[in-house]
């Protein structure tokens, strides 16, 4: 059964006249009055329900407050054990979730409760919709000027072990026999005894923690053999081959190794570390974490936001987070660019102007952001050789036309085949030129020829863009979300996470980020309401 709390409908007798007066405004004035007025009563409920029976069951936690409470839990950053103290005793969140009501079903949520509403919310990918929620109200609320934002992504961790390459074997392996035994006992008793005897029991794994550097090779054989042998000993069986950690082991042994059918005595060759993927299996206790060569394990988070460009009335202005995506820590930031004005498109928080690292700024991206509207501001990846001419250093028309070269010839000839362009030069005059080895024109049967891609140009302007002042200008307001994503990680706790898991991981970011957007408003939202005196004070 459902239980959902009309909180638009007014209360006959004022539910916190107990407070002084005093305290009932400092109440108001905080977050906690912001989010009992304005984010409590937008709460996706209407989508939430829909996964509760109507009519069966026992009556459900009143859903209004069973999804702020996952929304504070993440924004503070507490523990479960630490949220239900905080909704049992505290009066901030009983204002915030409008709980005034003095009984064990108010006031007191149960970890089972706490876990199935996670867990719903995670498995069906709802914080973004929450987060959009909030987020779309703020904006609306504060009238949030989104023509400029900026984007940037942010390295984050599972609770999960970094494991080397031996623990990953052994590990997977230790799974994988731990669960055969479990759910398989049959099957397990099938095992040659040296390998259980190896791997099952947790005093014989933490032997393969004080390998020497020298014997680590050899143990890394063994081991990819005895985790070999196991992968064919099952795979006719497909009640064996359909478990999780099955398919971990199998995964582990296709990622780490090359097979070799036909050397009977050593089939499985273990491959050099350059030449394993960076979205390889990282640690059997959270699959969906990979590597990036940068940052290293875990996940990033894509974060983009608003920001003012006007000193002046800055600290009166509302900076949201518009958008929040979480991805595999190996997948690059060229990718995130379009999915994120796309996002912020649906819900019209579109920006004019995006700010973006060297990462987003590929010729692709800044063609694709110019067709909806935007402006990328981003330095071109790479370094242009030194000494060397450029295109720019050519006299070219408003139509992109070479119309003379940096000594002031023009061409004899230009000819043009779909994206490639051919500008042709008079030999005698190219011949002589004092910047012919430093030119982009090289010498042909019957001219001197300067060959590029209308793609080339494209960069090559850029690049020039990039020294004037007014791009400098513009690209310096990018570095302030480096403190944005400082924030994110200092209020929230962020960037070392609780859970394991994509779904995990991803529920956790998103609340935390719609979290930062709460806390942000509540502190603009004090400072207008701030007397003018006290406000020149501060």
């Amino acid at each position: 059964m459902i239980r959902i709390k009309d909180h638009k409908q007014l209360d006959i007798f004022d539910p916190w006249s107990f407070l002084s007066p005093k305290r009932r405004q400092m109440l108001d004035d905080s977050w906690a009055g912001l989010f009992q007025k304005e984010i409590l009563p937008i709460l996706p409920v209407s989508t939430i329900k829909t996964y509760f029976n109507t009519t069966f069951g026992r009556p459900t936690k009143e859903l209004y407050t069973a999804i702020g409470i996952q929304v504070l839990q993440q924004n503070f950053d507490y523990t479960d054990q630490e949220t239900i103290q905080q909704f049992s005793y505290n009066i901030q969140w009983h204002y915030a979730l409008k709980v005034s009501e003095e009984s064990d079903s108010a006031k007191y949520i149960s970890l089972k409760t706490l876990w199935n509403m996670r867990h719903l919310i995670a498995e069906n990918e709802l914080e973004a919709l929450i987060f959009d929620a909030i987020t779309d109200k703020l904006a609306k609320i504060f009238k949030t000027d989104t023509n400029t934002q900026r984007i940037d992504s942010v390295h984050i961790k599972s609770n999960m072990k970094r494991l080397g390459r031996i623990c990953i074997f052994t590990e997977s392996i230790h799974k994988f026999l731990l669960n055969l035994k479990r759910g398989h006992s049959a099957y397990f008793d099938t095992v040659a005894k040296r390998i259980v005897d190896k791997y099952l029991s947790e005093k014989a794994l933490g032997c393969f923690s004080m390998v020497k550097p020298s014997e680590a090779h050899k143990t890394l054989n063994d081991v990819s053999k005895n985790l070999f042998e196991l992968v064919q000993q099952f795979t006719t069986r497909p009640e064996v081959t359909n478990m999780h950690s099955y398919k971990l082991m199998a995964r582990v042994l296709n990622e780490q190794c090359n097979l070799t059918p036909s050397d009977d005595d050593n089939p499985v060759e273990v491959k050099k570390p350059k030449d394993i993927p960076s979205d390889s299996l990282q640690n059997p206790s959270d699959p969906d974490a990979t590597y990036s060569g940068h940052k290293g394990q875990g996940y990033q988070v894509q974060v983009m936001e608003t920001f003012c460009d006007d000193e002046e009335s800055k600290d009166n202005t509302l900076n949201l987070i518009t958008h929040v995506h979480v991805e595999p820590a190996h997948t690059s930031d060229a990718n995130a660019l379009m999915p994120a004005i796309e996002s912020v498109k649906k819900r019209d928080l579109m920006p004019e102007e995006l700010l973006a690292d060297s990462l987003y700024g590929s010729d692709d991206n800044s063609q694709s952001a110019e067709q909806d509207g935007v402006d990328l501001i981003a330095p071109v990846m790479g370094a242009p050789k030194k000494g060397a001419l450029s295109l720019v250093d050519f006299e070219v028309s408003e139509k992109n036309r070479i119309v003379a070269c940096p000594n002031g010839k023009a061409p004899v000839k230009i000819k043009r085949k779909k994206e490639r362009v051919t500008v042709s030069f008079d030999s005698e005059h190219c011949r002589d030129c004092p910047q012919r080895e430093n030119c982009l024109v090289k010498e042909g049967k019957k001219f001197y020829y300067l060959r590029y891609t209308n793609k080339e140009m494209r960069i090559a302007k850029r690049r020039a863009y990039e020294q004037t002042d007014r791009f400098k200008d513009r690209y310096r307001w990018r570095s302030g979300v480096e403190a944005t994503m400082s924030e994110y990680d200092r209020k929230t706790g962020v960037k070392q996470l609780r859970v394991r898991g994509l779904k995990a991981v991803r529920f956790c970011a998103t609340l935390k980020a719609a979290g930062v957007n709460i806390m942000r408003a509540a502190a603009v939202r004090a400072v207008k309401m701030m007397p003018e005196e006290e406000l020149c004070w501060a």
